[in-house]
């Protein structure tokens, strides 16, 4: 379970990693304004940073063998996964508003394009859909783990 655990970590540091490209491709720091995202910038970078460092604790739970590492990694995980939600949530909202903006609009494609879209409106549905489940799977894994049921 614990090579389970990390093959599934893995994938969903993957999924996240596409997902920043993506947002920092269409992050435009020069709009006028300001930058045109609803993420903040410290949560992504939390978020990031968190995963990274959580995945490199649990390789060194597979090298060292020590229950404490795991636990360490739980933990790490479990704030990787709040600072997710809170990045969902914003997510999910700003979708919404921006299909309620494109449907307010006529179907003229200049007036489409002055719709204002934030960076992550270009995430693909169903990248955030894996990367989420990933991480479900993740956590739930690495809390199997802790608690002595993954049988090693």
């Amino acid at each position: 379970m614990v090579f389970v655990a990390l093959i599934s970590w893995i994938l969903t540091v993957c999924a996240g990693l596409y997902l920043l490209v993506i947002w920092l491709i269409e992050y435009d720091i020069s709009a006028p304004g300001g930058a045109v995202t609803r993420l903040p910038r410290t949560v992504i970078s939390g978020h990031g940073l968190l995963a990274s460092s959580g995945l490199v604790v649990w390789i060194g739970y597979l090298i060292l063998d020590r229950d404490m590492l795991a636990w360490v990694a739980l933990a790490i995980l479990v704030a990787v996964v709040l600072l997710g939600l809170t990045m969902l949530g914003r997510w999910i909202v700003m979708r919404r508003a921006l299909g309620a903006a494109l449907r307010a609009r006529p179907r003229d494609a200049l007036a489409r394009a002055r719709v204002p879209r934030p960076a992550e409106s270009h995430f693909p549905i169903p990248v955030v859909v894996a990367h989420g489940l990933l991480a479900v799977s993740t956590l739930t894994l690495v809390g199997l783990t802790c608690l002595g049921m993954s049988g090693s």
